[in-house]
């Protein structure tokens, strides 16, 4: 079982597969972000380089291979917290996945104003402001794109509205949708 967690920047994914993966024993968080680091050593200074790495087809393709061998490697539960906003991308990802395993998508819904309270709120490294507002900065550039993403995300996923919600209730919701899935 597959279960990706999409959502802005900002609308707790990482939390919920940290909560998902305590939860579920035998689970496995595994994120395609490193792919997309991988991608941006290797091709440093080359002209093919793009600026965003879900862009690359390979990593599209890697990241589908990468999940699905690490569903088939540990027969368990392969979390796997990525935003992904650009529908095309997302039923290249997610067509094979659903055909192995099985894939559960996650969307994770924040209304805007608080979006942005988390956003300013957020300290990603501490001690190191310049650092941590750049991150910021980047979040509050991706949320636009994310509002545009959010009707096909809403319809192709499962909605979890975490804009009210503690981290323990966006668990329960979230296990309650993965719950009868789970072999």
């Amino acid at each position: 079982m597959i279960t990706w967690i999409n959502g802005a920047f900002g609308s707790g994914k990482s939390t919920l597969a940290a909560g998902l993966h305590q939860a579920l024993p035998g689970s496995v968080v595994a994120d395609p972000e490193e792919i997309g680091d991988l991608l941006r050593r290797t091709l440093t200074g080359h002209p093919g380089k793009l600026r965003d790495y879900q862009d690359y087809p390979a990593w599209r393709r890697l990241t589908t291979a990468y999940i699905s061998e690490i569903a088939a490697h540990t027969s368990g539960h392969v979390l796997v917290p990525m935003t992904v906003l650009n529908p095309t991308y997302a039923a290249e990802v997610f067509t094979p996945l659903h055909r192995s395993p099985g894939l559960v998508h996650l969307v994770l819904h924040v209304e805007p104003d608080e979006l942005k309270a988390r956003i300013d709120a957020s300290e990603e490294f501490p001690g190191d402001e310049t650092r941590s507002e750049a991150v910021r900065a980047y979040r509050r550039r991706r949320a636009e794109d994310h509002a545009a993403a959010s009707a096909w995300m809403h319809a192709d996923g499962h909605v979890i509205d975490t804009s009210a919600l503690p981290a323990h209730a966006v668990l329960q919701a979230a296990l309650s949708r993965i719950s009868p899935a789970t072999p």
